[in-house]
């Protein structure tokens, strides 16, 4: 019986199908020939030894830990969860790298938006020091979950020597594994100051392509002036957008708001509705459309100099005809146009200056946090809600999924729950936060917060329940489910010739001995590539307990001493659900004996299933 992949997506593996997908000459004997592939690029390829590119210490480092797979696992946390059932939301507590690793097949091109508010590099701030060799180790020992050697969490000082090179460390492979997830419509927003903005903006042009930048917004957060400033008092932020491939991202528009409608009138009673007049001049010479229009009161008028009418006299008249040209009250302006309501844009094109007037301010948002947790402070920082609001409504539609990996005080997953309250759809959310521990000095410790996690997962269940009081209407969803990063399930099989005994022992029971077998279940459907919020069916089959995913697109059996009569009404439910395609896992150990296992397989390709793999 084949076993399952532990590991994650394998990148290096996928990129080399796709390039052998689109350049088979290029392979012989499995290997690239690069020569080949440079003759089939033809003028494409840089040979110069001076060339534009951007690198720093590590960079060649960062892009293998982004290559690296993953043996880690999500385990479920019920407990913590709201709604655990029948929520879309989830909420995964651990290292965002190894996470995002996890994530590769379960929702690969799935994301529409993802917004991330990571550390400014102001070296007051965590920035998590990766190890290429085993990175989920080093998780593990960080937060106490295995025995460490004095490791502690740090911030990246300016006088560390790598100021600017550890914090492209952090960024670059976590933006790497972050593309994969965006659908090819999708866009990522990036909130940033002047410290990184510049090295932002170029890992970006190497992750994403130079061509699919859209836009560097510039959002106005404080309306008071930082008087003992030493230069110039700081007023401002940005925010990155990058879509993953510019061509398909189309932003939404804006909601236009009552100041902008109340610039349509309708003066003249026309039937068609409220409109405004624009210019009829154009800032142009062009002979044809310069000529003379006589007003209704007989005046006779010229383009100004330098510029012309906006169409040929032909078109004004029939414009005229039809009512859509404008000579004011008196009929004795210059001709404008008139503009209807009804016939422009039903919204706002995004401009890249947001104020804090429409977008909301560090003060007032620190307020609003502050009353969500009784007045207490545990952020210094946090972004507006309707900062989050904005983004999300030019950046994904009712339906889409939005993930934060910089989850921090969970602003994107409180605005994507208050947006859907308030408009209406089931936009989905998921939130990545590292449990970095809270210092035993500030009120978020006192309060009995150990962990920036905590404080996270505290605020969405105070938001919904908010939500839910101010709008009683909404049914929506309102709920997460809370995962955490740990090892694997499985043992893994590391021939240990100090104790033979306990490796034998450990082939044979491989599952660890604290997991239970949701723990397990979830694995498997991490490395199925899954979504982790599908239903999931527990039935009772031949007397062991069977997960049913998909309408018996996969059945798994996690049960001991399975018998010949479980895989038997097993083998049943392919019929009672028809799918096209069903998938089989059973524990590996699971079976009541070795005739048993073996007779499985055979048993259930006789009902047409022949993906049958054991963890």
């Amino acid at each position: 019986m084949e076993k399952l992949n532990g590991e994650t997506l394998n990148i290096v593996n996928e990129n080399i199908e796709k390039l052998k997908h689109l350049f088979p000459e290029a392979f012989k004997e499995g290997k690239i020939d690069f020569e080949t592939l440079k003759a089939e690029l033809g003028e494409s390829v840089e040979n110069a030894d001076e060339r534009y590119s951007f690198n720093w210490n590590g960079k060649a480092a960062a892009r293998r830990i982004a290559q690296t797979t993953s043996t880690g696992t999500l385990r479920p946390v019920p407990a913590e969860s709201v709604d655990w059932d029948t929520t879309q939301n989830l909420f995964l507590e651990g290292d965002n790298l190894e996470v995002l690793k996890l994530l590769q097949k379960s929702y690969h091109s799935k994301v529409k938006m993802i917004y991330i508010d990571p550390p400014y590099n102001t070296g007051k701030e965590f920035i998590y020091p990766d190890n290429f060799h085993d990175n989920l180790d080093t998780y593990l020992q960080y937060t106490g979950q295995k025995d460490a050697e004095g490791r502690k969490f740090g911030t990246n000082a300016e006088t560390s020597g790598r100021y600017h090179t550890n914090w492209l460390n952090m960024m670059y492979p976590r933006l790497k594994l972050a593309r994969n997830l965006l659908k090819d419509d999708g866009v990522i927003f990036i909130s940033i100051d002047d410290n990184e903005v510049h090295n932002l903006r170029k890992i970006c042009d190497e992750i994403f392509g130079e061509g699919n930048f859209v836009a560097e917004v510039v959002w106005r957060k404080k309306y008071g002036l930082q008087n003992d400033a030493k230069y110039f008092s700081n007023s401002h932020e940005y925010i990155v957008a990058v879509a993953k491939n510019k061509n398909l991202f189309v932003p939404n528009l804006l909601d236009r708001g009552d100041e902008q409608n109340a610039r349509y009138k309708n003066p003249d009673s026309d039937l068609r509705g409220v409109w405004k007049s624009a210019d009829f001049s154009v800032g142009r010479v062009t002979t044809k459309d310069i000529y003379p229009i006589t007003t209704p009161t007989g005046r006779i008028v010229m383009p100004p100099e330098g510029r012309s009418w906006v169409t040929s006299e032909e078109n004004f008249l029939e414009l005229v005809k039809d009512n859509r040209i404008w000579f004011g009250e008196t009929g004795n302006n210059v001709p404008s146009v008139k503009k209807f309501l009804t016939e422009v844009k039903q919204g706002m094109t995004p401009s890249t200056f947001w104020d804090y007037t429409e977008v909301g301010h560090t003060d007032g948002s620190n307020k609003a946090l502050k009353a969500i947790f009784d007045n207490k402070q545990f952020f210094d920082y946090p972004k507006p809600i309707e900062l989050l609001k904005r983004l999300l409504q030019i950046g994904v539609n009712e339906n889409d999924i939005v993930l934060d990996f910089f989850s921090g005080s969970a602003t994107t997953a409180h605005a994507v729950m208050k947006l859907n309250a308030e408009v209406g759809g089931n936009r989905r959310c998921i939130s990545v936060q590292l449990p970095e521990p809270t210092d035993e000095k500030s009120e978020a410790y006192k309060a009995g917060y150990k962990t920036i996690a905590e404080i996270s997962k505290e605020r969405i269940r105070r938001a919904a329940k908010k939500i839910a009081e101010e709008n009683p209407q909404f049914k929506g969803d309102l709920g997460f489910k809370v995962f955490k990063l740990d090892s694997s399930n499985i043992k893994s099989w590391d021939a240990d010739f100090a104790n033979v005994e306990q490796s034998l022992l450990d082939a044979v029971d491989n599952i660890k001995s604290d997991r239970t077998s949701e723990d397990l279940l979830y694995e498997i459907l991490l490395k199925y590539g899954l979504d982790l919020t599908l239903p999931i069916e527990t039935r009772d089959v031949g007397g062991k307990r069977v997960y049913i995913l998909g309408y018996g697109a996969l059945i798994i059996c996690l049960d001991d001493d399975v018998t010949q009569d479980t895989v038997s009404a097993i083998a049943a439910l392919k019929e009672e659900f028809n799918s096209d395609i069903t998938r089989v896992v059973f524990k590996d150990g699971g079976f009541a004996n070795d005739v048993v296992k073996t007779n499985a397989i055979q048993t259930l390709k006789q009902h047409g299933i022949d993906d049958v793999k054991s963890v």
